[in-house]
This record gives C-alpha cells, structure tokens and sequence, in this order.
C-alpha cells in the first residue's frame, strides 16, 4: 500500500465547523509548544489570547482557516472587511494588539501564518467586501522573508484508511 493522499472525499456535512475548530486548537497547541502563555476564547472578534513570555504585547488573535481540496492548493483566502473592526473592538475590550492566523489545509500540507492585523492590511488592504490573503509560490516565498509573519507547517500521509486501499491510480477518484 502506497502513503499518500485519498481520493476525493465528500466532506462530512459538519466540516466546516470541525476544521475550523481544529485551526484554532492548531495554533494554541503551536503558540503553548513554544512558551506563549495562551487561551482560547469565545469571543466576537477573536479566537485566542496569547502573551509571549519574553514581550509586554499581548494578543488577540482571530483565526481563519480553509481546507482546499487537490488541484486548489494556490487559493486565496477571503477575509471579510468586518472581521477587522471586529478584531479590533475585541482587542481593544481586551487590551491586546489585534493578530490574525491564516491556517490552510492543501492536500497533504498545512501551513499556517500569524501576523499583526495591522502588517496583514498592509499587504492586502481591504478591498470593497475583503481583503484577500494569497497562497501562490510567489506570496509565499514573500512571507518566508518577512519578520512580521510566524510561520509553521506540517505534511502528512494516509497510510491505510478503513478499507480503502491507496495507490497512485485512484488519487482524486470519488470515495462513498
């Protein structure tokens, strides 16, 4: 049996909400593994606070994720123009500085991005509805050399999925 992606899946009818859960639980767990003190909150405007042992800032952090299927990996991601001025009453309730993370599920890779809400407008001002948060090469090999963005990744592999068996043959084919 060959490691690797599974066919196509239809996502379960409570996707959505399970991934969205899972990036928030995400990037604590990351933030917590490297020394931020931290929590998750339920909050309008933000997901999380966290205060870096070393720094007096602390952050309210709002988190966005997708998880884009293969052949969709360079999708943008949305933000709308709300989501700002929500993030930043909550930060200012809070006394923290407004960041956001960016978590994207592309085929065997996550990668996420947490940057202050005031760099991310810098680079994606908000449009007319959004601000439009870019995943092509060229936008990611930018952010790997701005300060301002914390990063980290991950792949994975299916090695065995119930029954199925996975081979390079059947990558993309429907799975019901």
């Amino acid at each position: 049996m060959l490691s690797g992606h599974l066919p196509l899946l239809n996502k379960s009818s409570r996707h959505s909400k399970i991934a969205g859960e899972f990036f928030e639980h995400l990037v604590l767990y990351w933030l917590s593994k490297y020394g931020l003190e931290c929590a998750r909150i339920d909050h309008v405007g933000i997901d999380l606070l966290a205060k870096h042992p070393d720094r007096e800032e602390r952050l309210g952090i709002s988190v966005k994720g997708r998880t884009r299927n293969i052949g969709k990996e360079t999708e943008h991601l949305n933000i709308p123009n709300d989501n700002f001025d929500k993030a930043e009453a909550a930060c200012k309730a809070f006394g923290c500085t407004p960041y956001f993370a960016i978590v994207i599920d592309s085929g065997q890779n996550i990668s996420a991005f947490i940057l202050p809400m005031a760099e991310l407008l810098r680079l994606f001002p908000r449009g007319e509805r959004v601000s439009v948060w870019k995943m092509t090469p060229r936008y990611l090999a930018q952010y790997s050399q701005n300060p301002k963005i914390v990063q980290f990744s991950f792949s994975h592999n299916i090695h065995q999925w119930f029954d199925h068996q996975i081979s390079s043959e059947n990558i993309g084919e429907p799975y019901i």
